[in-house]
């Protein structure tokens, strides 16, 4: 694919694994590179590494405990990528209390703004207003796209940066939309803006195992760190994360 993969992502774990190849890896070059490519942010006066949607800053972070180790980027910063996960949760809940476009339900504990399943593409007129919603689309706080669709495993997926945030997020999704719970198990995504069987308005018909998954990793790192744990004994963490120029912490 002719595509350049630059900014911050998802992709930690990759350059990691890549790194630690016993017959294959990485030059150790690759990885400075790549973070030469990061965008270093201040938004609603909080300072943290830049990235969209809510996903990015858990789905390495759900197997490599960042907490106190740095690379070179983050030292710089003072910071690491657990610090950075928590920062950029709390600018998603404050876009969402912010709430600029107006949608319906957004508020400080109703957010999740992350790539996801939508309610198609199409532009409708609702309230005197022309709203135009997306299907599938990598949404992203504050730049957009942002079409009114929260995810709300998103949100409980940021529980062992933010607990009490993700847990009154949670709280909140049960007792105003108890129609889109469905066998304790949250919907990959809804829109309250779009009129539907409830007040949750349109839902995905998917629970998709991404969505689902990370919520149960995070919930068992936020009751007992035990996939960090286990990913601590894996030498090619260990071996990649140093390659990349990590140290401090349980690296030490």
């Amino acid at each position: 694919m002719h595509y350049g993969w630059d900014g911050y992502d998802e992709a930690i774990i990759l350059y990691v694994l890549g790194l630690a190849s016993p017959t294959h890896p990485l030059p150790e070059r690759s990885y400075i590179e790549w973070t030469a490519t990061y965008q270093w942010e201040n938004i609603y006066d909080c300072e943290f590494l830049y990235a969209g949607p809510l996903f990015i800053h858990h789905f390495s972070q759900a197997w490599i405990d960042f907490s106190g180790i740095r690379d070179l980027f983050m030292r710089e910063k003072k910071s690491d990528y657990f610090e950075n996960s928590r920062r950029a949760t709390y600018v998603q809940r404050e876009y969402a209390r912010r709430n600029p476009f107006g949608f319906e339900g957004y508020g400080k504990d109703c957010w999740g703004i992350t790539a996801n399943d939508g309610p198609g593409f199409q532009t409708l007129k609702i309230d005197s207003r022309e709203r135009r919603f997306l299907g599938y689309a990598a949404r992203g706080v504050p730049y957009g796209p942002d079409d009114g669709t929260i995810d709300p495993c998103a949100a409980l997926a940021s529980l062992p940066f933010t607990p009490e945030l993700s847990l009154s997020a949670l709280r909140h999704f049960c007792a105003l939309y108890p129609e889109m719970v469905q066998d304790s198990r949250l919907p990959s995504s809804f829109n309250p803006t779009l009129s539907g069987d409830g007040p949750s308005g349109w839902v995905s018909e998917g629970y998709f195992g991404l969505d689902q998954g990370i919520v149960v990793l995070m919930i068992e790192n936020y009751r007992s760190g035990l996939i960090w744990k286990l990913m601590r004994q894996c030498p090619y963490i260990g071996s990649g994360l140093r390659r990349a120029g990590f140290t401090d912490g349980w690296l030490s």
